[in-house]
């Protein structure tokens, strides 16, 4: 009976998401993984993923035996590397998931000056409209708007990311500027239905004061790149994030509104499992993320004006 073979085994298995994936990887067939696997849970005495002929997910006991599996061999390998005196270099399979949007736009560039200096590790960009879970989804990083209210989960500030009121300046000519965000009412707004937020419902501060407003107009939808769009078309208000929106108010495409006026950010995260050891790959692509998008914030910047475009 090999405990470290059989951790590695299942790992790999949750990791690749299918037991034909895993067969492929390791070079049986599925059958035979199938057959470990319940090998394994009837050792164990217990079922560590529910399997249907669609997909499959980790069962409480299964999240455990990964998640604590994951730390023996991590702190295996910690073990291994001090005795050897040498580092790990990073390599092998790194899962990363991103929003559809700024993955695209951002994520994407950066992952190739990735592969580029670290040719071992092999990236895997998985795009969604929806957060996926890193750990049932067996995700080594995640790029989300917000943080993550999850203990296992460790996040760390990529990029500020403020939410600016925008409109063109034909809507503008036409309907001219609300002064107040109570005036929004009698405004056409564009309103983006995305995560778990009240439809609608736009909140600001300004210094003490704070305001919720119901708002609504003829278009809605749950792309923010068609929400730009219709608002660079003139339909209406839109309210979008910094990196979103940036290049069209320099342009001018853009106009911001209610300027004095802020709505609740939504700050950039890269998200991990929360581990003693990182794996050398996982904590490359940390570091890597993170001096990349420096310059997108504050903490790490000059103070700059508050009109001033951070991306």
């Amino acid at each position: 009976m090999d405990i470290l073979s059989d951790l590695s085994f299942f790992a790999l298995v949750v990791r690749r998401g299918s037991l034909a994936a895993a067969a492929q990887e390791i070079g049986i067939t599925p059958p035979a993984v199938s057959k470990r696997l319940a090998g394994l849970e009837e050792r164990l005495r217990v079922r560590l993923l529910n399997r249907t002929t669609r997909r499959m997910s980790l069962t409480p006991e299964g999240e455990m035996y990964l998640a604590e599996g994951e730390r023996i061999t991590a702190d295996l390998d910690s073990l291994e590397r001090k005795l050897a005196g040498g580092s790990v270099v990073p390599q092998g399979l790194l899962r990363i998931n991103a929003t559809l949007g700024f993955g695209r736009r951002h994520i994407t560039p950066q992952l190739s000056r990735f592969a580029l200096q670290y040719p071992e590790v092999e990236v895997q960009l998985h795009l969604s409209e929806r957060p996926a879970n890193l750990v049932e989804q067996a995700f080594d990083i995640g790029i989300r708007f917000g943080e993550q209210p999850d203990a296992r989960i460790t996040a760390r500030k990529l990029a500020d990311n403020r939410r600016f009121l925008c409109a063109s300046p034909a809507y503008i000519k036409q309907r001219g500027v609300p002064a107040t965000p109570r005036d929004l009412h009698d405004h056409s707004c564009i309103v983006l239905r995305e995560s778990d937020e009240t439809y609608g419902s736009w909140h600001f501060r300004s210094g003490t004061r704070q305001e919720t407003v119901k708002v609504r107009g003829p278009l809605s939808t749950n792309d923010g790149d068609g929400a730009v769009a219709w608002a660079l078309d003139g339909h209406g208000i839109v309210l979008r994030s910094e990196w979103d929106v940036a290049p069209y108010l320099r342009s001018g495409r853009l106009c911001r509104i209610l300027a004095d006026w802020s709505a609740p950010p939504a700050d950039i995260y890269l998200l991990f499992a929360t581990k003693a050891h990182l794996q050398a790959r996982t904590r490359a692509m940390v570091n890597f993320m993170l001096e990349a998008f420096a310059e997108h914030r504050s903490d790490v910047k000059m103070a700059r004006p508050d009109d001033e475009l951070f991306w």
